[in-house]
């Protein structure tokens, strides 16, 4: 039995596009969005304790250990430890992020996926993706996606997933120095909240530069060095593959797709102060696919 995962991947994710087509009356919104993993993440260490108390043992500047997805997480998993009637044990665990907060990359909703990939095979409690997927989305609409563990077209509040195949692609991502957080955005008065759905069958050839991000003008609008970002990106040569510039999520990352490394990394050279830049490749599937079964639920 392991008692130690040492490197545990939580790789970012891109909205290839985000439309909202439709606001629930519990206050969720209702998307359609193509997620795309790719190769920045964060990376999660664990440690099984002989005790059953969950350690966050790596400061996050502004986040405190109770309202962390990673130790929520954890605690989450050990309640269904209990319901399966096994020790509740206990973890020590260290994050190193690379994923920027406030970015529309789903870090968070990353490393509470790992966490929960990786505390069930480490406390050896075998629970299917389906089930580790409806406690995720406790914690956040995200979170199964990540669980879910390849590329996909997403409906309902993000967590009703059918598998897509991407091409392989380089993208430069590109985070402008602010934070943008999701709830002022979508909570926006002049959000567009009406796209027509459409079919998986509308975008199966992956054209790109297909649909558009509806959150986009919205943070564009209030937070000015994302308009700029978007701009630096639309002047890189990016139109060629997308068609133009893109935000992931609700901001403030925007990101380009480019044939090849060297392009994307022009697109990154010579930002501006307080820019930070990635060049990025496409994922398949999530690096720890196999750490969940697609069996039943238990």
């Amino acid at each position: 039995m392991d008692d130690f995962l040492e490197h545990c991947p939580a790789p970012a994710k891109l909205n290839l596009f985000l439309h909202v087509t439709g606001r629930r009356a519990d206050g969720y919104h209702t998307l359609q969005s193509l997620f795309q993993l790719i190769d920045l993440g964060d990376r999660l260490s664990f440690r099984r304790r002989a005790d059953s108390t969950i350690v966050r043992v790596t400061d996050v500047p502004g986040v405190p250990p109770e309202t962390d997805l990673v130790v929520r997480a954890a605690r989450l998993l050990q309640q269904e430890a209990r319901r399966l009637g096994r020790p509740a044990a206990g973890v020590d665990i260290v994050i190193e992020k690379n994923i920027p907060m406030g970015g529309g990359l789903g870090g968070g909703s990353s490393d509470a996926a790992t966490t929960l990939l990786a505390l069930n095979r480490l406390w050896q409690l075998g629970c299917a993706r389906q089930r580790l997927m409806e406690l995720g989305l406790t914690l956040g609409a995200d979170v199964p996606f990540f669980i879910f563990g390849r590329n996909a077209f997403a409906e309902g509040i993000g967590e009703q997933l059918v598998s897509v195949d991407t091409p392989q692609r380089w993208f430069a991502v590109i985070h402008p120095g602010v934070n943008v957080a999701t709830a002022t955005v979508f909570n926006a008065a002049e959000l567009t909240r009406d796209t027509k759905p459409i079919k998986i069958s509308d975008f199966s050839a992956l054209v790109d530069g297909f649909g558009h991000n509806d959150l986009e003008p919205v943070a564009a609008a209030r937070f000015a060095p994302v308009a700029q970002a978007l701009a630096w990106i639309g002047k890189s040569g990016a139109a060629g593959r997308l068609g133009t510039a893109r935000m992931s999520g609700s901001g403030a990352c925007v990101f380009g797709v480019y044939g090849s490394e060297e392009r994307a990394r022009q697109a990154v050279y010579g930002l501006p102060a307080g820019w930070t830049g990635w060049v990025c490749s496409g994922l398949a599937h999530h690096p720890l696919l196999d750490w969940a079964t697609d069996g039943p639920a238990q």
